[in-house]
C-alpha cells in the first residue's frame, strides 16, 4: 500500500492504519529502534508506541513520506528508553559511543535560545550531507542516525573497523569546522 493511502486510512480514523503501517514499515522501525536499545523486547515496545504516537499525529500532520516520519518518530522513542534504562543502570553499549563521538561538534544545551539555534544546526548539517559524497553520507548517516557499530559498518564496506573510524573522525573534523564558520559551535 502506497504511503498516501496509509495516510488516508490514518485520517479516516480506520482501524485498518495501524496494520498496514506495520505491513510496510514495521521491519524499517523495528530496526532502528534494536539499534538503539539492543534488545529485541524494548525494540518491539518502541514499535509498537511509534504507531500509537502516530496514530495521535497524523491529524495534525500530513507526511508526504512515511519513512522519515515514522523514523523519526522510533528513534526519539528508543533514545528515551535508552536514556532511562542507562540512568538505571549506567551501562555502556554503541548508542552512548555513537552520541559522545558527536558532542564536540555540537553547542551546548540549555541556553534560552536553544529552539531557534537547534533549527539553524539542523539546517547546517542538511546542507553539510548535501554536500559530502554518497559514500560519505551513507556511512555518517548509518553511523548517527542509526547508530550501526563500527564494526558492522566496516563489514559492510569491506575494510577494517579502524578505516571507519578514521573516515567517521575526518567527517565530524570536517562537520565542527563547517559548524564554526557557520557560528553555530
Amino acid at each position: 500500500m502506497e504511503d498516501a493511502a496509509i495516510v488516508d486510512l490514518y485520517w479516516q480514523r480506520s482501524d485498518q492504519a495501524i496494520p498496514e503501517t506495520d505491513r510496510k514499515y514495521g521491519p524499517y522501525c523495528h530496526s532502528i529502534a534494536y539499534q538503539i536499545c539492543a534488545n529485541r523486547e524494548d525494540a518491539e515496545e518502541c514499535v509498537n508506541d511509534t504507531w500509537f504516537r502516530a496514530w495521535n499525529l497524523m491529524p495534525d500532520k500530513r507526511p508526504a513520506a512515511l519513512s522519515p516520519f515514522l523514523g523519526a518518530i522510533v528513534r526519539n522513542l528508543a533514545l528515551d528508553r535508552w536514556r532511562r534504562a542507562r540512568r538505571q543502570k549506567r551501562g555502556g553499549g554503541e548508542t552512548e559511543l555513537a552520541l559522545e563521538e558527536l558532542k564536540d561538534c555540537l553547542p551546548a544545551r540549555g541556553r534560552v535560545e536553544q529552539h531557534l539555534e537547534e533549527e539553524e544546526l539542523a539546517a547546517a548539517i542538511n546542507a553539510f550531507l548535501a554536500r559530502l559524497p554518497e559514500a560519505d553520507r551513507k556511512l555518517f548517516v548509518a553511523r548517527y542516525w542509526f547508530l550501526t557499530p563500527v564494526t558492522r559498518l566496516a563489514e559492510k564496506l569491506g575494510c577494517r573497523p579502524g578505516s571507519v573510524k578514521t573516515r567517521l573522525y575526518r567527517l565530524r573534523l570536517r562537520l565542527q569546522e563547517e559548524l564554526r564558520r557557520e557560528g553555530l559551535v
